[in-house]
């Protein structure tokens, strides 16, 4: 890729990354698995080095097909994941207690067969819970060494502000489509 780099969690990235999301949610039935890992491969051969997933894709199947199918590039990409939005009972649910983000981190983990994540997002915040409580213990995940580097997914620039306060945020993800102009 021949764009600007950007350094996240240590690593070099181009301005532009895959969005895994369609591989197994949203937008229609999600391709058959060889299709998807496919995708995933050919990606890697043209040389896309950032690859983002989330627990609520697929109820956790998302994570579940990027995972092993990155895990001989590991040391070679950026992956990123997100948590505090999820699906229970087939429903999107909001949570941003620490205990749930504490548990979906240990849940990706294993989902997506790696030791860490370079860059999780809260990819909700949770309004219910503080932003300020939920970044707290989504900054201890970094100290652990399981979470390389935190971003936000739509938010304002005020919990932005809030949220930066508590530990740097690498990477803001807002909704930019065709769907929402």
């Amino acid at each position: 890729m021949s764009a600007a780099l950007r350094t996240i969690a240590g690593t070099d990235v181009p301005p532009i990354g895959l969005g895994c999301m369609n591989l197994s949610h949203a937008y229609g039935t999600p391709p058959p698995r060889e299709q998807a890992v496919a995708v995933l491969e050919k990606a890697v051969e043209l040389g896309i080095t950032h690859f983002d997933s989330a627990t609520l894709y697929g109820f956790g199947r998302n994570e579940a097909l990027v995972g092993p199918v990155l895990k001989p590039v590991r040391d070679r990409i950026l992956l990123t994941s997100k948590c505090g939005l999820s699906g229970v009972d087939g429903k999107r649910v909001i949570d941003g207690r620490p205990e749930t983000l504490r548990r979906a981190l240990e849940d990706s983990l294993q989902r997506l067969e790696t030791d860490v994540i370079d860059l999780y997002y809260l990819h909700r915040w949770d309004k219910s819970v503080s932003i300020e409580d939920s970044i707290g213990e989504m900054a201890k995940m970094v100290e652990s060494g399981k979470v390389r580097a935190l971003g936000l997914s739509e938010v304002s620039v005020a919990t932005l502000k809030k949220a930066q306060a508590v530990h740097p945020i690498a990477a803001v993800q807002s909704e930019y489509s065709l769907w929402t102009r």
